[in-house]
């Protein structure tokens, strides 16, 4: 299952911050494009089939096909100088 860093869970949680709900997170899903990799979205809650994915206080949806090919990934975060935010995908080690 996908697994979230200390960096990750922040910026997570201070995103879904800026939304109305207590059951939103940030939801990955497949790109439309092929090998365009994932797309990142804030999300008001899960989807139909996503999985759930709950760290401190953090939620992450992933939707059913990326839910496969994350299972062994990690999701870090950087907060640039500018505090945009940056997520990246590791292999879990």
């Amino acid at each position: 299952m996908l697994t979230l860093t200390e960096n990750a869970t922040i910026a997570v949680k201070d995103l879904t911050a800026q939304l109305a709900t207590d059951s939103s997170g940030l939801r990955i899903s497949e790109a439309t494009a092929p090998q365009s990799g994932f797309v990142l979205s804030l999300a008001n809650g899960p989807e139909s089939g996503d999985t759930v994915v709950e760290d401190g206080g953090a939620r992450v949806f992933v939707d059913p096909v990326s839910t496969v090919q994350l299972d062994d990934r990690v999701l870090d975060a950087r907060v640039d100088e500018d505090g945009g935010v940056g997520f990246a995908l590791a292999q879990r080690r």
